[in-house]
C-alpha cells in the first residue's frame, strides 16, 4: 500500500514538473515569436558586430567602440537597430533632444521600466510632474545659501578629518600603495551622507558591513544597466518574473541596499528633521512620509553623491598621474592663490581664484565623463537637425563620452589631457552645455553641478599640494565595468608619496 502511494506521488510530481516545463517553453516560444514580430533583425555590419560581440576584438569597451563608430559618421549618428536606438554625438541633435523638442523627448515608460526597480521614482527616472516637484524641492535646497555652506563645510571637515590622515598613513608606510577608486568612493558615500541625510555612518545600525552595501549598489548598478543592452528585453523581463539567474541577483542586491534606505529614514526621524539643513529633511519637511518615495530618494542621492562624485575624482588622478606638467601647473597656481599656505583645506573664495584647477577637472571630465551615455525616448514622430528620422517609440542616446572624443568637436588634439583648451587669457571659459553634456543641458541640467565641482575642487586641491601620486600600470587601457556610472575595472592601485613642499618666496 505505501509502496503504491509513493508511486503515485512520484507520478503526480513528474506530471506537475513536465506541465510547467511545458509552460515555460510555451511561454518562452510565445515571447520569441512577438520579439521577432515587434523587432526584425539586422544584417548590417553595425548590428552583426553588436551581436556577435566582435567589436570586442579591437575594443576593449563598448563606449569605445561606439565612439569609434560616430567619429566615423558623417552626421555624428549611428543606429543600432537591434536595440531600437539611435545614438548620436552631435552638439544640434543633444540641444534639439534636450531644449528644443523636450517635450517630444522624455525618459519614457520604457527606459523607466529598465531602472524602476532600482530608482523607483526618484529624480533620475521620472517625467512630468513628479520630475518637476522634485526638481524644484532639490533645487530650493541647492540654491540655498545656506547649504552650500554647510556642505562646503561638510567637505572640508571630512578632507582634514579622514582623507589627509588615510593619505599620509599610506605615504608613510612600505609600499605607499592604495586604490584610489575605493579611497574616493568611501570619501563621497561619508560626504553624501552628512550632505544629503545629515548623517555620520557610524550612527547607522546596520546588520552587515557597509563593504557588503556598497558591494550591492554596485551589483544593482551593473545589472540594471545590463537591461539597457538587450536586444530581447523580454528576457530579462521573463527572467524577473520568474526570478531566476540575473535577475534573481538583481533583486537580492535591491533588497539589501532597501535596508541601508530604511535605516537612513528611521535615523532621520529618530533624529528629527524640522531644522536641518540636509536634503533628506527638507523633502522630509515639504511632503507627506511615505517610505517608498522617501527610500527612492535617498537611492538617487546615493547614486549621484557616490558614484559620479567619484567616479569623476579617480579619472582626474589617473590622468594627473600620466600629465606631470600638469601636476606642476596646478601646484602653481595653488601656491600663489594661497600664498604658499596651503598646509589646510582651502576657502570657498580661495578655491574660485583657481581657473587652471578648474579647467582641469573639466578637461578629465570630457574624457571620461562620471555619466558616459543618457537615452531618451522619442514620443512621436521627429527629424533630428542633421536629417535622422527618429520613428515614435525608440530610444534615443546622447553620448558624452564619444562627445569628449569627437574631432569635429575639439578638433585633431582630442585625444589629449589639456587644460589650457578651457582657458582664455587665464580665465576659465566654459564651452556650450549641448557640446560638453557632462552635466546634461536644457531643462533636465544637473542641479548638484556646482555642488560637485566644489567637492571635487576642494579634494583634488587639498591633495595635490600635499602628495604625488603613480598609478601603477598606467599605461594599460582603461576597461570599465558595465553600470550606470563609469567605474574602472580592478580599481586604481597608485603608490602615494609625500611631494615637497612649494613655498613662493
Amino acid at each position: 500500500m505505501a509502496a503504491a502511494t509513493a508511486v503515485a506521488v512520484m507520478t503526480t510530481n513528474h506530471l506537475a514538473f513536465l506541465f510547467f516545463s511545458f509552460a515555460v517553453g510555451f511561454v518562452l516560444f510565445s515571447a520569441l515569436l512577438l520579439l521577432l514580430r515587434k523587432r526584425p533583425w539586422c544584417s548590417c555590419h553595425v548590428c552583426e558586430a553588436y551581436l556577435s560581440s566582435s567589436w570586442a576584438a579591437e575594443f576593449d569597451n563598448l563606449c569605445d567602440w561606439y565612439a569609434h563608430l560616430l567619429r566615423e559618421s558623417p552626421t555624428g549618428t549611428i543606429h543600432i537597430h537591434v536595440l531600437g536606438n539611435t545614438v548620436t554625438a552631435n552638439p544640434a541633435n543633444v540641444e534639439y533632444m534636450l531644449r528644443t523638442r523636450f517635450d517630444n523627448f522624455p525618459k519614457g515608460k520604457p527606459f523607466s521600466a529598465l531602472l524602476g526597480d532600482l530608482l523607483g521614482q526618484g529624480i533620475f527616472n521620472v517625467d512630468g510632474d513628479a520630475w518637476r516637484f522634485q526638481r524644484k524641492m532639490a533645487s530650493l535646497a541647492l540654491g540655498s545659501v545656506a547649504v552650500r555652506s554647510y556642505a562646503f563645510g561638510i567637505v572640508s571637515d571630512e578632507i582634514r578629518r579622514c582623507l589627509l590622515p588615510l593619505l599620509s598613513s599610506v605615504a608613510d608606510r612600505g609600499d605607499g600603495v592604495v586604490d584610489l577608486q575605493d579611497v574616493f568612493r568611501k570619501f563621497a558615500f561619508d560626504t553624501i551622507c552628512k550632505i544629503s541625510f545629515g548623517l555620520d555612518r557610524g550612527c547607522l545600525e546596520l546588520s552587515m558591513p557597509m563593504s557588503e552595501f556598497a558591494a550591492a549598489f554596485d551589483t544593482a548598478s551593473r545589472l540594471s544597466a545590463r537591461r539597457g543592452t538587450a536586444t530581447a528585453p523580454v528576457v530579462w523581463k521573463l527572467k524577473r518574473l520568474l526570478n531566476v539567474g540575473s535577475e534573481r541577483e538583481l533583486k537580492r542586491a535591491i533588497r539589501t541596499i532597501n535596508m541601508l534606505a530604511e535605516e537612513v529614514i528611521r535615523q532621520r526621524r529618530k533624529l528629527g528633521f524640522a531644522s536641518s539643513h540636509d536634503l533628506l529633511s527638507r523633502f522630509m519637511g515639504s511632503v507627506e512620509e511615505e517610505d517608498k518615495y522617501l527610500r527612492d530618494i535617498v537611492i538617487s542621492f546615493l547614486l549621484a553623491g557616490r558614484d559620479a562624485v567619484a567616479s569623476g575624482l579617480t579619472s582626474f588622478f589617473l590622468l594627473l598621474s600620466q600629465h606631470a606638467h600638469v601636476a606642476a601647473a596646478m601646484r602653481d597656481e595653488i601656491a600663489s592663490v594661497t600664498k604658499g599656505d596651503g598646509d589646510g583645506v582651502v576657502s570657498y573664495e580661495r578655491l574660485k581664484e583657481m581657473h587652471y584647477v578648474h579647467a582641469a577637472i573639466y578637461e578629465s571630465m570630457r574624457l571620461f565623463p562620471p555619466v558616459q551615455f543618457d537615452s531618451k525616448f522619442c514620443l512621436e514622430d521627429d527629424v533630428l537637425p542633421d536629417g535622422t528620422f527618429v520613428c515614435k517609440n525608440t530610444r534615443v542616446t546622447y553620448h558624452p563620452y564619444a562627445m569628449g572624443r569627437m574631432e569635429s568637436i575639439w578638433g585633431p588634439d582630442w585625444g589629449e589631457f589639456k587644460p589650457e583648451r578651457w582657458l582664455r587669457h587665464g580665465v576659465f571659459t566654459p564651452e556650450n552645455l549641448f557640446k560638453y553634456p557632462v552635466f546634461q543641458a536644457g531643462q533636465r541640467v544637473c542641479l548638484g553641478k556646482e555642488l560637485a565641482m566644489v567637492e571635487m575642487k576642494t579634494v583634488i586641491v587639498s591633495i595635490v599640494s600635499k602628495f604625488d601620486f603613480k598609478v601603477l600600470h598606467g599605461g594599460r587601457t582603461v576597461k570599465f565595468v558595465p553600470g550606470l556610472t563609469a567605474t574602472i575595472s580592478g580599481g586604481v592601485p597608485a603608490r602615494v608619496t609625500r611631494c615637497v613642499s612649494r613655498r613662493l618666496p
